[in-house]
């Protein structure tokens, strides 16, 4: 059993049956387990509980549904989410994603999806990758300060979350060579994340907001419609 086996998982949904299964299967698998039959308890047993270490969160409930709660718990907390749910819109995956939700689940799905998402989540936040270079200038506008997880985009310093600097490092370190999603998606998500684009989409525009001067036109962080992406040749 590893460390990340021995971890504590909040498990947060109003229906208990669904509780309960999915409590089962991750003990089983050598997990702590805490559960929350609706947002607000979430909230409060997050600001009592500094073990929590990931939290698979419900979006349609009650009161406070998942993206409010989410929004409550950003305000307090980075700690991992993985949204679970039956909408599977791919405007709701971006919201969730907006709003910090670090994966998102569609139910139903299998216990041992499950599992695979959250240990490929703490490998994610675990991983230590030394950056090409502590700090890039790329021309007169955009420095790139690995080191810090910071761009300086116009003089102004903006923080990149972990997902962010991941994926900026694999295009940095790949400057002028073209990553296709997949390529991208194994390096920066894993394995288990192979087809499932919409992350990579995502976090490029995130990245584009921050660095780039006109995010519409982009100057860095450059597409091959249909292919991948690629950070302009330095």
């Amino acid at each position: 059993m590893t460390t990340a086996d021995k971890r504590t998982i909040l498990v947060v949904d109003d229906e208990p049956h669904i509780v309960q299964f999915t409590a089962m299967n991750l003990e089983v698998e050598g997990f702590n387990v805490a559960t929350a039959r609706n947002g607000r308890d979430a909230l409060a047993l997050l600001a009592e509980e500094d073990s929590i270490d990931l939290v698979v969160l419900d979006v349609m409930m009650p009161e406070l549904d998942g993206f409010e709660t989410l929004s409550r718990i950003r305000e307090q907390s980075s700690v991992p989410v993985i949204f679970v749910t039956v909408r599977g819109d791919e405007s709701d995956r971006v919201a969730g994603l907006d709003l910090g939700a670090d994966d998102y689940l569609t139910k139903p799905f299998s216990p041992r999806e499950l599992v695979s998402r959250i240990r490929a989540l703490f490998r994610r936040i675990e991983a230590t990758e030394p950056p090409p270079l502590q700090e890039v200038v790329v021309d007169d506008w955009l420095t790139i300060d690995f080191d810090r997880s910071v761009v300086i985009a116009g003089g102004g310093e903006k923080r990149l979350r972990p997902t962010e600097y991941r994926l900026l490092y694999q295009l940095v370190n790949n400057a002028g060579q073209l990553l296709s999603h997949d390529t991208l998606l194994e390096r920066v998500w894993g394995p288990e994340y192979r087809g499932e684009h919409q992350y990579v989409r995502t976090y490029v525009t995130y990245l584009r907001q921050k660095l780039e001067r006109d995010p519409r036109n982009p100057e860095y962080i450059l597409s091959e419609r249909g292919l991948g992406y690629r950070f302009k040749e330095l």
